[in-house]
């Protein structure tokens, strides 16, 4: 047949005698020119530019610089491209039913679309380039379309085609959209004035973007990106070569930065607090100003949902569509075609739409669609979420900052409900924003869902749609189970840490004592309470995901028996399957929505608790904080250097440099500049309205030194607050002076207020007040951020000041000196220690005034004197700064220039000592007495120096990790691996390799026989849902075949027969729908519970080295964080993915079944499906680590500040700590951003390939399908599919990051134990050994770890039975590793010890601890009862621990507590002092009556007094059994049988300490002395 434009069936086609324009086929052709001729003048342009590229690169931004009409333009084009697909399709539909080809019909439309897609790639090209000129090209292109489109229409309007026709109504489209799009163009010229103007407009990019900061480029990219998230493609594919981090997403864009939204928010709050105003009873709503500042987001958010949910109806609609379709040219093959005269080739729109092809494009098309708007409301609504969690942070941080402080210490809001507002509250209310669109759109979507059910079965649905809104109660009771027992399994997992924190914390003590399996039951026990508790939120887990996979088979199965009873048609395929995946379309948001409630009721309670946060009182305003302009005027006060000192010309340069050199000359002219503070009748309370302190009158003098002294709790802090305005002021002032005159003039600034010297003014120049709070608040960030605290670095001052507070020791022993973060992995400083940090921090600070609160409290005498004499004498005073100290040391009272005595919140006394030791004899007196008592407790002090102990204890903290080498664990060795291998091959495949291995090590440790069932049941399930459906495809066809035999009881038998096993295959699945959501539930449980176990026992029998190198925080995070996954995590993920991964396959298999051509189209399907998963999952980890990394740094933000206000406040440094809440705030919701950016771009792919899938089994079945069953079938797997991707991969890269935490569990589980069997049993060592307590050491040598040096080199000693023998030797001389020896804690590879006649090594380790007793340096107490600390086997009778407790002086004591040895001990025995907790250790070592004891420097740690009863102890208690000392100092040891003088290792002497003290040129002797 030969082609020809016109067709050749026809004559008359070439015909014009009636004029040109009445050709139809002139008429088309025409349509053609424009076409063709936009195709003629763009594509030498386009070549050109692709080839002149490089001029795009300049500022790689203006790609975003949009033209007028911008989105608008795309929007039009897509629908312009739309229409040609529908002319096309009409074209060739039309051209199908003539005898030869007409290629009129559709050959103009193929160009159009062309021309339509060369024309928005012009445009794209243009707008890149910003060269608005070429537009001109598309102008004329729009001008020509509209005017041959117009001709074709009038063409049709005269020949009276009727509008029912589809070819009339797609022209009017056209020429609509075509004269539309000339708009637009128009416009452009309008607004940017290209051409025809004399001066075009100068344009530049967003502020943003100019930026270069910033690469969250989603608000920025043309229409089809943001669609399809394009953009993201060059971060996913860069997170492949390198790991995505905080420089690589860059900068939030300036509309959705937390600073933006804060102040959107604030006006909306502010304009409902204006309403509600008048109305006291009303508080201001919360809602209405979020749905004022956010609600325009939410409304395009909920309008892309709903068309996206209407959308989702054409999938049910086109399969019914289709199937029906082919089953009428199926059963019409007979029927000859009626060919269509040429001349009257129009098609109506229904004979088009009962096309089958043209229903399955439409169907692609509408998914495509569907899923486009979907993702894009996901997407608005997550911004929208994070910007109103920015706004919420900011409000609430800055709330926090004027919250008064009476509100904070009396509890009516604590820190923790601080927290729990930034941590919980913001996150639900974010949460509720991603789901509130689903509240307003699901309703819709189930209504039009039952109608449209309605109209295919009839009453029949109503049964179906019954069943699932009855169940969908049920759904909301489990779900609220659910988060019951998730709270219950918190609280115990939070107790079942703490145990295990106090163990980890006690483990060298555990294991000298042999109590390990004691404390190892306790944890194990709370462990079983907390997996009961798993256990009902892993019943309730099940049962919803049950839930969930039932109702819809439920549903279907009670609609189609009901059908089948009440009808007497028979069930058609096309109904069937179309109320088949309405099914499937309704479960969803029926399921969702209990979710969606329960979380809106969550959001209403958490905007009662922030609403009653943001009314809660503030600080007053009356005091002398000016809010934000005081900072203005700190800054300038801060910068005031040379600069505007050299304005003042009037006097000579050189005498400005001294003043300058000299600053703050003490000049008196005035009375009132000698006092900085001055409190007239000032009766302050902390919110109860009771004065807590009453008839204050005191001043403050300049530049001098102001002690307040009293008793514990008469209110000398109180004070300090109260003049820092913290405290209510009932009456009376506080009244700062203002600044002295000399700075008045050479700082011009301020020089208005000198005529005026009022209150107002004085107010506003309240000095910034260095002020050191009695508890020490220090900042998580490196010690010299603590110390400088936002000053500018001076390296000479620094140094000043660490010296002042002898913090240099400290520092040296960090492992990165002052730049070592604290509070960061257990670098936890002692209270002392702190102290002295937060005393260096108000010194370096350049303050007039500076507020000290007990800053001695924590030190010892030495650092106090240090301080007082180099800091506060030296430092402070030379630089004529006031101070006002607080303190008990009244040692110090003579270096006062002016002191203030108080009394239960009275001034007592004012004025200098000399005063008080005139007017008040007796109060000087009573001070006079105190000293002397202070002076006696100075020489038992100077002993015992805390100060080094705190240095010890530090050093043990930091040292061990200097050979942390081999402990971080797995992950950091293979990066650090990745790092030297710049083979990058290799770097990628570690970084896409999913790890099977860990999945597999998971999987077994749930045990094989649950594994097993858990795969069996699984497979079976699916097999079963597949069977019901294929059997409902059998069903339907069988009926319809059967059509032709109207014998009626082979009907009924039929019937009755299907529906039997209909019914059966239904129960079964949703019986198998139980069991495997059952079975994976319980594995993972089971999982958890071996994985702890071994965990917990794997740890507990660890060596003690490994506890040295380890740090605390790293073994904590398995059990806390690690767990927690394990516990709650993985059996979700796991279970979703698995069902997702079945339900995909199950789909594929069906339809390759039906139609096996399908298997051919989908290689490259799978193809592009594994590089998408493989690129999403690298990236996805990499933002997911960002996101939970960025999170913590924020909740701390929050926590310190709240704990820290009254120091922010007073030294008035809120602007910055907000600007630093802001950053960090806007850190993580980048991070998020990208996170949730990132997701869409995965769906939108998978949901493509998706709809590609549809599209595939819809041509395919069509032409090739066995029966109308099939196609049905085949269409509703595909259709299952597009849900079901992208849950595949999500799952896939949240199960990869979740086997993490079971890798580094593992990680700790191939650890070596100790060896715990010795070669003799426990029954062969005699019941009392070793009863005499004689020590052999034969040739010794020790090690720690046997690929490290021996500590102890052939020591060979003998002590007799009942000897006290001493061990000495300077540090690192190997002491301790001899006591540590003795209880095998260390490697013995050389000689041994023998103890009564048995070697140790030879004893199971269980046994030789148990039998030996040990005072160690650190005294440690577990929580529980006095009872448990000293005996936690419960052997010793009452009187055998009064005994130990009279022995150890601490009987009267402890009968004073309630419960006497009931009484609790708390975490880490804080609530006795350092000294009763060693004694308790000694009694404990008492009650274990063992003839051998070890006193390893048992003595470092307390004073002299305690020390004394220890030594008496020691020598009647212990009269007759052996006792090893190993002395911190000497003298301890003066008394003892034995001394044994140690060095490297090594024994240097060995004798009486008699003889040894007379040699001379010894060491122990050089000891002594030194000790003396």
């Amino acid at each position: 047949m030969r082609l020809a434009f016109c067709g050749n069936d026809n004559a008359s086609a070439y015909n014009i005698s009636a004029g040109v324009l009445r050709n139809v086929c002139f008429v088309d052709a025409l349509n053609l020119v424009p076409h063709v001729f936009l195709l003629f003048i763009t594509f030498p342009i386009l070549f050109i530019g692709w080839g002149s590229q490089s001029s795009k690169v300049q500022i790689h931004h203006n790609t975003w610089l949009h033209f007028p009409g911008h989105n608008l333009r795309w929007i039009l084009t897509f629908t312009l491209l739309f229409v040609h697909v529908c002319e096309i399709a009409e074209g060739i539909v039309s051209d199908t039913q003539m005898k030869s080809r007409h290629l009129h019909l559709f050959l103009p439309a193929i160009m159009g679309f062309v021309a339509a897609t060369v024309s928005i790639v012009y445009y794209h090209n243009i707008e890149t380039s910003n060269f608005p000129k070429l537009l001109l090209a598309l102008f004329l292109y729009w001008i020509m379309a509209f005017v041959t489109k117009t001709i074709k229409l009038v063409r049709y309007c005269q020949d009276g085609v009727p509008f029912s026709q589809l070819r009339f109504c797609i022209t009017g489209i056209m020429v609509i959209l075509y004269g539309l799009l000339m708009a637009v163009e128009i416009n452009v010229i309008r607004v940017r004035r290209y051409v025809f103007f004399m001066n075009p407009q100068k344009v530049k990019p967003p502020e943003d973007l100019q930026d270069l900061g910033v690469r969250f480029l989603q608000p920025f990219v043309n229409l089809l990106s943001k669609a399809t998230y394009w953009w993201m493609n060059t971060l996913i594919i860069s997170a492949h070569k390198k790991p995505v981090d905080l420089k690589a997403i860059g900068k939030l864009p300036i509309a959705m930065r937390a600073l933006t939204n804060y102040v959107c928010l604030k006006e909306a709050y502010e304009e409902q607090k204006k309403k509600v105003a008048d109305q006291p009873n009303r508080s201001p709503s919360i809602w209405l100003a979020m749905y004022s500042a956010f609600g325009r987001p939410i409304l395009l958010s909920s309008t892309f949902r709903y068309l996206a949910d209407l959308l989702g109806f054409a999938g049910p609609l086109c399969i019914s569509g289709i199937v029906q379709g082919f089953q009428n040219t199926t059963n019409n093959t007979n029927i000859t075609e009626k060919v269509k005269d040429p001349s009257n080739s129009y098609l109506s729109s229904e004979e088009f739409l009962r096309n089958v092809y043209v229903l399955a494009v439409l169907l692609f098309l509408a998914l495509i669609l569907q899923r486009t708007f979907l993702q894009a409301s996901y997407y608005v609504t997550t911004e929208t979420g994070i910007n109103l969690r920015g706004a919420l942070l900011a409000m609430i941080y800055n709330k926090i900052l004027r919250l008064s402080t009476s509100n904070l210490s009396m509890g009516e809001m604590t820190l923790g409900q601080i927290n729990n507002l930034v941590a919980i509250e913001t996150n639900q209310l974010m949460w509720f924003l991603f789901l509130c669109p689903n509240l307003w759109a699901m309703p819709v979507q189930i209504i039009m869902g039952v109608i449209l059910l309605y109209n295919l079965l009839g009453v029949s649905a109503l049964v179906g749609a019954a069943v699932i809104v009855l169940l969908a109660p049920i759904q909301y009771f489990i779900a609220t189970k659910l988060a019951e027992a998730q709270k219950s399994t918190l609280d115990y997992s939070t107790e079942r840490l703490k145990k295990t924190n106090e163990i980890l914390k006690g483990i060298k003590l555990l294991k000298l004592y042999a109590w390990e399996h004691i404390f190892c039951t306790s944890v194990e026990e709370t462990r079983m309470k907390e997996l009961t508790s798993l256990k009902t939120f892993a019943l309730h887990t099940s049962l919803s995901i049950f839930m969930n996979a039932a109702i819809p088979i439920a549903a279907v199965l009670a609609t189609f028996v009901t059908y089948a009873y009440t009808n007497d048609k028979p069930l058609q395929p096309a109904q069937a399957f179309a109320s088949l995946s309405l099914f499937h379309i309704l479960v969803t948001p029926l399921f969702l929505l209990s979710t969606v409630v329960r979380f809106a009721v969550k959001a209403i309670v958490s905007v009662q608790k922030l609403n009653e946060f943001l009314l809660s009182d503030e600080i007053g305003d009356d005091s002398w904080r000016g809010g934000d302009s005081s900072v203005a005027y700190e800054s300038c006060k801060k910068h005031t250097g040379l600069h505007t000192k050299a304005i003042n010309r009037r006097q000579p340069l050189r005498y400005q440099l001294e003043s300058y050199e000299q600053p703050r000359k003490p000049t008196r002219p005035v009375e009132i500049d000698d006092i900085a503070i001055k409190v007239t009748n000032g009766y302050f309370s902390w919110g109860s309205g009771l004065a807590t302190l009453s008839n204050i009158n005191i001043r403050i003098p300049t530049g001098q030194m102001t002690m307040i002294v009293g008793q514990v709790g008469c209110g000398k802090s109180s004070l300090l607050l109260a003049i820092l305005g913290e405290m209510q002021t009932l009456e009376g002032k506080v009244h700062w002076s203002k600044l002295p005159d000399r700075q008045m003039n050479t700082e011009g600034y301020f020089s208005v207020n000198e005529t005026e010297p009022s209150f107002e003014a004085s107010r506003r120049n309240r000095y910034s007040v260095a002020y050191a709070a009695q508890k020490p608040w220090l900042l998580n960030a490196t010690v010299e951020e603590n110390i400088i605290f936002g000053s500018p670095f001076n390296k000479q001052r620094y140094k000043a000041v660490t010296d002042a507070c002898s913090l240099q020791p400290d520092i040296d022993l960090l492992p990165f000196g002052d730049q070592t973060e604290i509070g960061e992995r257990g670098i936890n400083l002692s209270g002392g220690q702190r102290q002295r940090i937060c005393v260096a921090r108000a010194l370096y600070q350049n303050t007039n005034i500076v507020f000290l609160d007990d800053p001695f409290s924590a030190l010892d005498i030495h650092l106090s004197d240090h301080l007082m004499q180099e800091g506060i004498l030296k430092f402070l005073q030379e630089d004529k700064r006031t101070l006002v100290l607080v303190t008990h040391k009244l040692q110090y009272l003579p270096h006062a220039d002016w002191i203030i005595a108080m009394k239960d919140g009275m001034v007592l006394r004012e004025g200098t000592l000399k005063d008080i030791q005139n007017k008040d004899v007796e109060l000087y007196e009573h001070w006079k007495t105190l000293m002397n008592r202070q002076d006696q407790e100075l020489e038992k002090d100077m002993e015992a120096d805390q100060t080094t102990l705190e240095r010890k204890t530090l050093r043990r903290a930091m040292y061990p990790r200097e050979s942390k080498s081999q402990l971080e664990d797995e992950d950091e060795e293979e990066e650090e691996e990745e790092d030297e291998d710049d083979n990058m091959s290799t770097v990628l495949r570690l970084r896409t390799k999913m790890p099977w291995k860990t999945c597999w090590r998971y999987l077994t440790s749930g045990g094989f026989f649950l594994l097993f069932l858990m795969i069996f049941s699984k497979l079976l399930k699916h097999s079963v849902i597949v069977a019901i459906d294929y059997w409902l495809a059998t069903w339907t066809s069988m009926d319809n075949a059967n059509d032709v035999r109207s014998v009626d009881d082979v009907k009924s038998t039929n019937k009755t027969y299907h529906v039997a096993v209909f019914s059966i295959l239904s129960g079964a699945g949703i019986v198998l729908c139980l069991i495997t959501s059952l079975t994976v539930e319980w594995m993972g449980l089971t999982a958890a519970k071996n994985l702890h176990h071994n965990l917990l026992n794997k740890i507990i029998l660890g060596p003690i080295r490994f506890f040295d190198m380890t740090p605390l925080g790293l073994i904590l995070n398995r059990f806390s964080a690690d767990t927690n996954i394990i516990d709650q995590h993985i059996p979700p993920t796991l279970e979703s993915l698995t069902r997702s991964t079945l339900l995909c396959l199950s789909a594929i298999g069906m339809i390759s079944y039906a139609t096996p051509w399908f298997l051919v189209a989908l290689v490259p399907l799978g193809i592009a499906f594994y590089f998408i998963q493989k690129y999403f999952r690298v990236a996805s980890k990499d933002l997911q680590e960002l996101d939970d990394s960025t999170q913590l740094p924020l909740l701390c933000h929050f926590s310190e500040t709240a704990e820290g206000l009254t120091t922010i406040r007073a030294f008035r440094h809120e602007a910055r700590f907000k600007q630093r809440m802001l950053e960090l705030t806007d850190t993580n919701n980048i991070a998020y951003l990208f996170l949730s950016a990132a997701n869409r771009w995965l769906e939108v792919r998978t949901d493509y390939l998706g709809a590609c899938i549809v599209l595939t089994a819809a041509v395919t079945s069509i032409t090739e399908g066995p029966n109308s069953g099939f196609v049905g079938l085949g269409l509703l797997y595909a259709l299952t599919i597009t849900n079901y991707l992208n849950w595949v991969v999500r799952n896939l890269a949240d199960l990869e990051v979740q086997m993490g935490a079971v890798k580094k569990v593992h990680s700790f589980l191939n650890m070596e134990s100790e060896n715990y069997d010795g070669y003799l049993d426990p029954s062969q060592v005699p019941k009392d050994w070793p009863q005499e307590g004689e020590i052999k050491i034969e040739n010794l040598c020790v090690r720690y770890e046997n690929n490290l040096k021996p500590v102890l080199k052939h020591v060979k000693a003998y002590i007799k039975p009942g000897q006290k023998v001493g061990i000495c030797g300077r540090t690192g001389s190997g002491k301790s590793s001899l006591s540590l020896a003795f209880f095998r804690m260390v490697d013995i590879f050389d000689g041994r010890i023998v103890i009564d006649g048995i070697d140790i090594s030879k004893l199971p380790l269980h046994t030789l601890r148990s039998r030996l007793s040990i005072i160690l340096q650190d005294p440690i107490l577990f929580s529980g009862s006095i009872r448990f600390n000293l005996d936690p086997e419960c052997k010793c009778t009452d009187d055998r621990l009064w005994e130990a407790l009279e022995i150890a002086q601490l009987k009267n004591m402890v009968k004073s507590l309630p419960g006497g040895l009931d009484a609790m001990v708390t975490e880490g025995g804080e609530n006795f002092s350092v000294g009763q907790r060693q004694l308790f250790c000694l009694a404990r070592a008492f009650v274990r009556k063992s003839s051998i004891l070890i006193m390893d420097e048992a003595t470092a740690s307390i004073d002299m007094a305690t020390e004394n009863i220890l030594q008496k102890v020691v020598m009647t208690a212990f009269a007759d059994r052996t006792v090893v000392t190993i002395a911190h100092r000497v003298h301890t040891i003066l008394t003892a049988d034995l001394v044994i003088v140690m060095k490297r290792g090594n024994i240097l002497e060995y004798d009486t300490p008699e003889n040894l003290l007379s040699q001379e040129d010894g060491i122990f002797a050089s000891f002594v002395r030194a000790d003396m």
